[in-house]
This record gives structure tokens, C-alpha cells and sequence, in this order.
């Protein structure tokens, strides 16, 4: 493709989907930081896996994308990362009892003080504290917080991301702040 650096991404993915290697690795240059991105919000460990596994899934899936779905480049790779975080957080199944082990005193005081603080904004929780109270969650209960509550996604964007029907997704937000809250329970 002839002057590729200012194509738009959709000119690379029509061109990648004719065969223009040149074309996808500047796709993937473009956006592997946000593919990283949404991979570092559910695991720690493996998120260069988690990217390459997506940018593996959206080469094979170039010709499945169409501008007429109303969506861009940027947020078709973002439901593929979304969807090979998911399908690693079910292969991995849950470790509950490990994961617990794992929090720390500290870990336990910002819990405690979370759910004594009416105004639980003003404590800080870090990234890790956070990844090891998710990782109680089902894979599906996990996906929807951070889709919801992280990304800021509304009931409808993740009903698209994910497949499912909008009520599915109030339902699971429902479910999961309510299983995150009895996780947290056990802290008091």
C-alpha cells in the first residue's frame, strides 16, 4: 500500500484483507498499546499472550469486518481483545482460595476501610488489590465490571462487545457488584 502511514485503518484492514502484510503490522502498531491496555486490566502476567492472541484472532477475522456495522477499527479490535480476555479468564477457571491467600494485611486494611467509608472514592485501591478481589468473580461477572465500571461502557456497548442481550447485562452487573460486595463481606 503506497504511502500506508497515512492511510486510515480502514484503508490498512482492506488492504490486510487482500494479503498486505506491511498493512496489518501498521494496524498493529497503531493499537497494540490499546490491546495491552484492555489485556492489563484482567491479568498481570501473560498480557503480551493475551495481545498476540488478539491481533492473531483479528488477522484471521479482517474479512469479518465492515465499516457498514457502524463501528471502527479501533473498537472491532477492542471487542476481540475483550473476547480473548474472557475466554482466557474461563480457561483459567477461578482460584479462589489461592488468590485470597495472596492479599496481604495492608491489602486487608484497605478493605476494611473501604467498606467503612461511606465515601469508599477516597481510598486508594491499587491495581493489584483490585485484580486479586476480581479474580473472585466468574469470568463473566469480572468482564462486565471492567466494561462497565473501568471502560465506561453503557449496557448497550457491552450487550455488542459481548453478544449478549441488554438484559443479560444489567442482570450480570447486578450479579456482580452483589457477589464483589459478599466477597468483601468476608473482610469485616
Amino acid at each position: 500500500m503506497a504511502d500506508s502511514e497515512q492511510a486510515t485503518d480502514i484503508d490498512l484492514v482492506r488492504s490486510a484483507s487482500q494479503g498486505d502484510e506491511s498493512a496489518f503490522e501498521l494496524l498493529f502498531e497503531r493499537h497494540k498499546l490499546r490491546v495491552s491496555g484492555i489485556a492489563g486490566r484482567f491479568f498481570q502476567d501473560h498480557v503480551e499472550d493475551i495481545v498476540q492472541e488478539s491481533f492473531t484472532r483479528a488477522y484471521f477475522a479482517l474479512s469479518d469486518f465492515t465499516e457498514s456495522a457502524g463501528g471502527s477499527v479501533s473498537s472491532w479490535l477492542a471487542k476481540i481483545a475483550f473476547n480473548t480476555c474472557y475466554d482466557e479468564m474461563r480457561r483459567r477457571g477461578r482460584r479462589r482460595e489461592n488468590i485470597l491467600s495472596q492479599l496481604t494485611d495492608a491489602d486487608v486494611r484497605i478493605i476494611k476501610a473501604l467498606t467503612a467509608d461511606s465515601r469508599a472514592e477516597s481510598v486508594a485501591v491499587s491495581r493489584d488489590l483490585a485484580n486479586k478481589l476480581l479474580a473472585q468473580l466468574s469470568a463473566e461477572d469480572r468482564v462486565v465490571l471492567v466494561l462497565f465500571d473501568v471502560e465506561g461502557l453503557s449496557v448497550a456497548e457491552i450487550g455488542q462487545v459481548m453478544g449478549w442481550s441488554a438484559p443479560k447485562v444489567k442482570i450480570r452487573v447486578f450479579r456482580a457488584r452483589a457477589d464483589l460486595r459478599r466477597i468483601l463481606q468476608k473482610f469485616l
